[in-house]
């Protein structure tokens, strides 16, 4: 395999010619001068078409590849400008970099990878770049998908939720493909004129064949479905239902610990001098983590602290709904618990 060969793999880079490569021990750099191949010059940097060369440009640019190890290496190259009959005067395109970025495709891509699987510190200090690179980058990647497919296409069941975000001072609303399990669409807000704007982007053959939408129990979600798709059936997600389980436990549990303080505060003592309700509120408490989890997962001392509670206090323990019970039973949010969270509509569960 040839030298340049090898570079290529190394800086991900395709359909470029590598003419040089040297290394700066001041800034300790790989500077590799390139060039595209013969039919990937003179093509307009907007829509790639074959143009006319206008000029020479502002001379060689540089664009940041992938690191090689832990030094940093760029792709150095002539910028000419080409005259688009669409777009005008641009720089032409070049194989190994988007339009207008600093940096080369797999350094994008790879900065995007990292930005949804990891944290803003560890993509900022891996990849060395601030933070307002990052979020540049991600909007470059995001035009190339959507340029090139619909993620809106063959919606079937989709579900509808909203995420907090500045402290939890604003919102997005997001819509996921329950099919593919991919996010699909999302935007600022958390109203039913944001939904809208969703299913406005849908149109209306497209709405008429979702079937399915899970949300919470948000009455501007079941309006916006109603409205738009009269013929989906909406249904309450796992994490709702789970949620609203807990909810309902917690709420018995700390009934039956306010039950017991008030015993305890009226003296009720037993043949030795103690005060037994206080005894007993003391045992309720660090209940609350036994009580959530799945039976198979208890420990000792909590499946001990459970039957104690079951045998002194029943009402406590039956509310209890294993996770994988909850994703799975049919009974309605009505039965947990006495807790009734309004959602209007058709609804399934």
């Amino acid at each position: 395999m040839r030298k340049a060969s090898v570079w290529a793999r190394f800086l991900g880079v395709e359909r470029t010619v590598i003419d040089l490569v040297e290394f700066d021990d001041e800034e300790e750099l790989v500077i590799c001068h390139v060039r595209p191949v013969k039919a990937e010059r003179k093509r307009c940097g907007v829509c790639r078409r074959r143009c006319g060369g206008y000029d020479g440009g502002a001379g060689r640019r540089r664009w940041r590849a992938l690191d090689l190890g832990t030094v940093r290496a760029v792709l150095e190259a002539d910028a000419p400008r080409v005259r688009c009959p669409v777009h005008g005067v641009v720089v032409a395109a070049v194989p190994w970099a988007r339009h207008g970025a600093g940096h080369t495709r797999f350094f994008d891509d790879q900065v995007a990878w990292l930005a949804v699987t990891g944290s803003r510190t560890a993509v900022c200090q891996l990849m060395r770049i601030a933070w307002r690179s990052v979020g540049a980058i991600v909007a470059r990647v995001c035009a190339d998908v959507d340029a090139a497919t619909d993620r809106l296409a063959g919606l079937r069941r989709i579900g509808i939720d909203e995420i907090s975000f500045k402290k939890g001072h604003k919102y997005l609303t997001v819509v996921v493909d329950h099919d593919s399990g991919l996010l699909v669409w999302a935007a600022e807000g958390h109203d039913a004129k944001t939904l809208g704007s969703f299913f406005a982007l849908l149109g209306e053959r497209r709405c008429r064949r979702i079937t399915h939408v899970s949300a919470d129990a948000a009455n501007w979600i079941a309006k916006a479905v109603q409205a738009n798709c009269p013929r989906a059936v909406l249904c309450a997600d796992p994490f709702h239902v789970i949620r609203w389980a807990a909810d309902a436990l917690d709420q018995v549990r700390r009934e039956a610990w306010n039950d017991a303080r008030r015993q305890a505060g009226k003296g009720r003592k037993d043949n030795r001098g103690r005060h037994t309700a206080k005894g007993h509120a003391r045992s309720l408490k660090h209940t609350r983590w036994a009580l959530w989890k799945n039976p198979e997962n208890l420990t000792g001392r909590q499946r001990a602290k459970l039957a104690w509670i079951a045998a002194t206090d029943p009402a406590s323990t039956a509310p209890t709904c294993s996770k994988k019970a909850c994703g799975t039973c049919s009974r309605s949010r009505e039965t947990l618990g006495g807790y009734r969270p309004p959602l209007p509509g058709r609804s399934h569960l």
